[in-house]
Order: structure tokens, then sequence, then C-alpha cells
């Protein structure tokens, strides 16, 4: 089992920032529905919270809250392009370090995520927009396994 203790500060940080880019980047992708797609973010995160004991990752990823360092990105492409790389190196280090079990949990747990943000508004008729989908897109994909 892989828990906090197995990681330094910084890789921690890096790790429970995943989840909560995957949100800002789905969040950003489309104009419109901000509020309810945190309330969207809040809830997974808070019913994840009542799962505990499937992973011990997992657990310790969602009793720390939600954080990210908004000023460190100045645009939403900014916000896109190296939240995608934060989530790709995230996976890439739990691939390292976490049992395959607990990789595909947390990346499931991502997706999972940016996929109830994305839905949490509808925009342009859809319940999910193109832009959305791309951004849920490009996260599975840096979330890949095989890149590690």
């Amino acid at each position: 089992m892989t828990g906090k203790s197995d990681f330094t500060d910084e890789e921690w940080q890096l790790v429970t920032e995943g989840p909560a880019l995957a949100g800002l980047i789905v969040s950003s992708a489309h104009s419109g529905g901000t509020f309810r797609e945190s309330f969207a973010l809040a809830k997974v995160w808070a019913e994840a919270r009542q799962h505990h004991g499937q992973s011990e990752l997992l657990d310790a990823v969602v009793d720390a809250k939600p954080h990210v360092d908004r000023h460190r990105y100045h645009s939403p492409v900014e916000l896109h392009d190296l939240g995608l790389q934060r989530i790709h190196d995230a996976s890439a280090l739990l691939a390292q370090k976490a049992t395959p079990e607990e990789a595909e949990a947390y990346r499931g747990f991502v997706v999972t995520l940016g996929e109830h943000v994305a839905a949490a508004h509808k925009e342009e008729g859809a319940q999910v927009s193109e832009a959305e989908s791309a951004a849920l897109d490009a996260i599975k994909s840096s979330l890949a396994p095989g890149d590690a």
C-alpha cells in the first residue's frame, strides 16, 4: 500500500493537485457554468471521501482539500498546457511509486472528476461542450499509463 509518507512534499503536492487541475482544465475549456462546475468538483471530492478503504493512496489524496495555485497559470491556455503536463507527471510518478491498482484508481478519479465537472452545466445545448470533450480527451491522454 502506498501512502503520503512514500512521497516528498513536492511529489505529494503534484499528486494531490492532479485531480483539481483536471476540474479546472475542463471548467476553463468553455465559458459559463463556473459556479456549477466548482460545485461538481467539490461534490465528487466529498463523495470520494465517503469511499475510504478501497485505496490507501486515494484515501490520502481526497483527505487533502483540492488545491491548485491559480497564480501559477496566467491564462486558460497556460492552465491547459502546464496543467496537462503536471497531471501527466503525477501519473508517471504514481506508475513508479504506487501499485498498478492504486495508479489506476487515481487515474479513474481524475477522469471521473473531470467528467462530472464537464456535465455540471449545459453549454450550447449540450451537456458537455465540444471544448470540454476535447479537454477531457487531453486529460485522458495525459494519464495514459504507457507514457509513464
